[in-house]
């Protein structure tokens, strides 16, 4: 007879393990680690308060650039007017005039101030005295510091076509003296011209802390092999600090018509109106002094989307060419 092995006793099966959604364990932990650097928090807070106040709630008047906006009927009872505010810009004879002043502006100082802070971070990143390098950067940004209103108020004395210095060395050497502040024809040099003396050195240190992180080593290996300052400065400086020349012209290009108002404002005057009325003063007279507020929000906003569409190409053209975007 054969017998019978008894069945094998396995071990009991263990209960099966809960499963926490992944969700869960992810919020917790983002909640573990806000608790843990809660004083972080507490600092960007005024900051996104003030971005939420200041740039995110004004969005919301932006509608009045589609209604006849009438202050006693409020931002909903303004009956809709559709595009009518944009077509009445574009149709009218000022739309050349001051686009094209805005424009001509933008370009010259684009071309003009944009490059300049990045030579004066390579001449002074060359300097060899530690302290005349401290001295000369204190010189060029220094100026960022002025308020624009006095810097307006040193051009009209320095350009006096009377007691100016300019003019007086003009005389001295047999000139006619100009009336700088009072010709149409000098508001755009001198508005390029004073934007980069006050602005320049200030963009400067971002590029000298561009050039600070190069590593030394790359210039040690240069010079033993031979290579001169200016070699140097073509094939280490400059290909270190492109990534943020790059990131920095695209917001340059997503800022271009945005030409300072307060400057243009304050050079204005009525013999100089035909260049230097641009988008942002016509801005200024049609919606605060001539209470046009929908037409000034529509022309605003023109403005504006204009700037986004310059931003969005620039960058999809650096993105194509493998260089440094924005996103």
């Amino acid at each position: 007879m054969s017998r019978t092995m008894p069945a094998k006793r396995g071990r009991p099966s263990a209960a099966p393990v809960p499963q926490v959604p992944q969700r869960k364990i992810s919020a917790s932990l983002r909640l573990r680690r806000i608790f843990r650097a809660w004083q972080l928090y507490v600092l960007l807070a005024p900051a996104l308060v003030y971005i939420l106040v200041f740039k995110y709630w004004p969005m919301y008047g932006v509608q009045i650039a589609f209604k006849n906006y009438n202050p006693v009927d409020g931002f909903t009872d303004s009956p809709w007017v559709g595009l009518d505010h944009f077509v009445r810009f574009v149709n009218s004879y000022q739309f050349g005039q001051v686009v094209g002043n805005t424009l001509w502006i933008a370009v010259l100082g684009l071309l003009v101030a944009f490059p300049i802070p990045i030579i004066l971070a390579l001449l002074v990143n060359q300097l060899q005295s530690e302290r005349f390098k401290k001295f000369t950067q204190t010189v060029l940004y220094s100026p960022a510091f002025i308020s624009t209103v006095v810097v307006v108020g040193i051009m009209f004395v320095i350009l006096s076509p009377r007691s100016g210095l300019v003019n007086n060395a003009i005389q001295l050497t047999g000139g006619e003296p100009i009336f700088f502040m009072g010709s149409a024809e000098w508001f755009r040099p001198v508005y390029v011209i004073s934007d980069v003396w006050q602005n320049a050195g200030f963009s400067m240190i971002v590029y000298l802390a561009a050039l600070a992180a190069i590593d030394p080593a790359l210039h040690d290996a240069a010079k033993v092999d031979g290579a001169s300052k200016l070699q140097r400065i073509r094939h280490i400086d400059l290909p270190g600090i492109m990534p943020v020349v790059t990131i920095l012209f695209i917001l340059a290009i997503g800022n271009l018509l945005n030409v300072g108002f307060e400057k243009a404002l304050l050079m204005q005057t009525p013999l100089n109106l035909s260049t230097s009325e641009i988008i942002q003063t016509y801005v200024y007279h049609a919606g605060l002094q001539q209470a046009q507020f929908s037409y000034s929000a529509a022309i605003g906003l023109f403005n504006s989307l204009l700037n986004l569409a310059l931003l969005l190409v620039f960058n999809t053209i650096a993105r194509r060419a493998n260089q440094a975007t924005l996103w």
